[in-house]
Parts: structure tokens; C-alpha cells; sequence
């Protein structure tokens, strides 16, 4: 089997995984409407699914490293579809809380198999195949915000929910057959890392300094994009951006998002990752203050948002390929996956408190301009005067 067919399906599998994440804003916002639910109680499914879907990943990454990922892959994509089926006949918030995350537990298995697929099938270019797959993650909401959107509207959230589900379980089932591991990884990097890099064990790589400091910045900057899938909507009603922008923002958003993973990768293997990461997270934080404070001009809120969109797809192209070229290739994904964690104090950030935060102020601004801060200073955490490889890491390469 070609490893570019392998590839292939992983973007794909991860494009219709997305749905979970950058349209859950438009069933959000129908349920709060239908059902009279709090901002506060429908944001929290959402951040139910971001802790279901990365905290699965250390396990599921350890099962699929271990004993394959195939079987794997095929019951996670049954689990995405009955998530969003289950979910149709929800009458309570627990109803959904457990529905949705459910289904959030096979999106975070199949999420973290399709970036195994690039981190071991591609050594040597780990930075493009990582943002090819992630891609899928980011853009594939492009094709299906607005059909989802028109359906919620004609036909209610529940049916929404149903048909999606029975889509879903349509391409997921067959795809996932497609996502194997080769059964000898070999490790390589960036530059002059050596094929024969140390594979450091989940054990061994939480003993590192740098781990660390990945992790710190990994909780931070995907939560600029992360605050755009559960709160678009809603964060265009308050800066009062007229339906006909909100269209082009659905559109262009995901796949601005996905692109940035592609484009970031590129980058990362011909300039080094530390690098393109502190450009990338100082842009960021630049582009969400501009949202904050421009963002009443709807040209301006469009600008900002697809800026910040094309720069905050690309810590899930940086960070996998990162701890490729730390850690090694043998552990890939369980150590990505215990990495990926982060993401579930993103979702915390970016989901209930966002929420809690404009309920008592009112506004989405506080939120953005925190998120810019904290962005900027990731960004000097990142730069290579600060983050560097792990010492055997550094050695191999001044011996190959």
C-alpha cells in the first residue's frame, strides 16, 4: 500500500472528524436558541469534547504503537458516528455532555492515528506530511459549515445531528482500513538529525526540560483558533458582523486553518522549528489584538480573523513534528498524544472560560487580548536561544 494513499486517507478521515470541532459553533448556537440553554451550559460540551478527545490520546496512542492501529481506527470511526446520532435526542445538557463526548473519544483516537501516519511514514519531511494531514482537520469544516448550516436551518439541530452521523460512519468505516503503521519505523529529523535518533520512551521524555517548556506553549496557542470554533458565531453577533461576512468567514476560517498547518511545516523543515514557531506565535498575538480592537468594522473583523486563522492552524503541525525530532519515531504517537493533552486546557480556556469571561463582562475583547499576551510570550519561549533539543539529540548531531 502507498504510503501517499495512507496519507490521503488520514486528511480526509480528518477532515470529517473536524466536523466535531469547527461546527459545533453553528449546533451551539441553535441549541442555546431551541432548548433556552445558557451560553455558559451548551459551551461546556464543548469543552467536554476537547478533554475526551486528548486525554484518550495517550492511551489510544499506546494501544495503536503497541498492537496496531487498524482495528483501532475502525471502532473509533463507529464511535464518531453514534456521537453525533446519540446526540440528536438529547432533552438534557448531561444527555449531550455524555453523547457528545463519547463521540469526542473516537475523534481524539482517529486524530492522534492519522498523525502517527505522517510522523512514521515520513522522517524526512515529518513537517509537510504532519500539515498535510492536519490540513484535513483544519480546512475540512470549509466544505461543510454551510450545507450544516442551511440543514440546522431548515431542518433543526436534531436531523443535523442524525444525518451527519450517518455520513460520517459512511467514509469513516471504509478509510480507517487504510490507516497502518509501517511495521519498521525508523526515525529522522530535521537537518542533520540522524536516522538512528534515540526513540525516548514516554518515561524518558517526561524527565526532559524541554518537554516542558513544548507543553506550556501548547496549552496557549491553539487557543486563539480553538475560541473561533466554539464562539464565531457568537463573537460576530456581538461585534455585529453582518450575515453575508459571517458566510465568507465560515468558508474561508477552516480552510485558512488547515492551510496554515501546510504552510507552517513547510517552513518548520527548511527553518528550523523553534524558528517558524516564535514568528508564527508573535503574529498571532498581534493579529488577535488587531481583532480586539478593530473588530467593530466588519472588513477589519474578517482581516483579523483569517490572519489569525492562517498563523493558529499551526501548532498541530509544529508540535508532532517537534517531538518527532526530539523524542524519535518508535514512541510516536503516545508521546504526541501525552503531548496533545494540552489541547484539553485550551479547550478549557477557549470554551468554558471564554464563556464565563463574557457572561460577566460582556464582551469577547478581554478574552482576545489575554489569548494575544499569552501568545507573544510563547513565542519567546519558543525561540531557539531558549528551547533547544534534548542533549543525546544535539550530540548525534554533531556526529553525523
Amino acid at each position: 500500500m502507498s504510503r501517499w494513499a495512507i496519507l490521503l486517507s488520514s486528511m480526509v478521515v480528518m477532515m470529517v472528524i473536524s466536523i466535531y470541532q469547527y461546527s459545533w459553533s453553528l449546533y451551539a448556537y441553535a441549541i442555546s436558541n431551541d432548548l433556552r440553554w445558557t451560553l455558559t451550559t451548551v459551551s461546556l460540551a464543548f469543552t467536554i469534547y476537547v478533554y475526551a478527545s486528548t486525554f484518550i490520546q495517550p492511551f489510544s496512542g499506546f494501544l495503536a504503537d503497541n498492537y496496531g492501529s487498524r482495528k483501532l481506527a475502525f471502532f473509533s470511526a463507529i464511535l464518531v458516528g453514534l456521537g453525533f446520532i446519540t446526540s440528536s435526542y438529547v432533552l438534557s445538557p448531561w444527555e449531550l455532555y455524555i453523547t457528545y463526548g463519547l463521540g469526542s473519544l473516537g475523534v481524539g483516537t482517529l486524530y492522534g492515528i492519522a498523525t502517527g501516519t505522517a510522523v512514521k511514514w515520513f522522517p524526512k519531511r515529518r513537517g509537510l506530511a504532519t500539515g498535510f494531514v492536519t490540513f484535513g482537520f483544519g480546512a475540512g469544516a470549509s466544505l461543510f459549515n454551510l450545507p450544516i448550516q442551511e440543514f440546522i436551518a431548515t431542518n433543526g439541530f436534531r436531523n443535523a445531528f442524525t444525518y451527519v452521523g450517518v455520513f460520517m460512519l459512511a467514509v469513516l468505516m471504509p478509510l480507517s482500513y487504510m490507516m497502518v503503521y509501517p511495521k519498521d519505523a525508523i526515525s529522522g529529523g530535521v537537518g542533520n538529525v540522524r536516522r538512528d535518533i534515540v526513540n525516548y520512551t514516554p518515561t524518558k521524555m517526561l524527565k526532559t526540560w524541554q518537554w516542558y517548556l513544548i507543553y506550556l506553549t501548547f496549552i496557549v496557542t491553539p487557543t486563539a483558533a480553538l475560541m473561533f470554533g466554539a464562539q464565531l458565531k457568537l463573537m460576530s453577533a456581538e461585534f455585529k458582523v453582518p450575515p453575508n461576512y459571517l458566510n465568507i468567514i465560515l468558508v474561508l476560517f477552516p480552510l485558512a486553518n488547515g492551510l496554515s498547518r501546510i504552510v507552517a511545516g513547510v517552513i518548520s523543515d527548511r527553518f528550523g522549528r523553534e524558528r517558524t514557531m516564535s514568528m508564527f506565535y508573535f503574529l498571532l498575538g498581534v493579529s488577535l489584538l488587531g481583532l480586539s480592537y478593530l473588530g467593530d468594522v466588519p472588513v477589519m473583523f474578517l482581516l483579523f480573523t483569517l490572519i489569525a486563522s492562517l498563523l493558529g492552524g499551526s501548532p498541530y503541525a509544529f508540535y508532532p513534528s517537534i517531538i518527532g525530532d526530539y523524542y524519535g519515531i518508535r514512541y510516536a504517537t503516545v508521546n504526541y498524544g501525552i503531548t496533545y493533552t494540552a489541547k484539553a486546557w485550551s479547550g478549557l480556556l477557549s470554551g468554558w472560560v471564554t464563556a464565563y469571561l463574557v457572561e460577566t463582562y460582556g464582551t469577547y475583547r478581554l478574552p482576545l487580548i489575554s489569548v494575544a499576551l499569552l501568545c507573544m510570550i510563547a513565542a519567546v519561549l519558543c525561540s531557539p536561544l531558549i528551547l533547544r533539543p534534548p542533549r543525546n539529540v544535539l550530540e548525534r548531531r554533531g556526529s553525523a
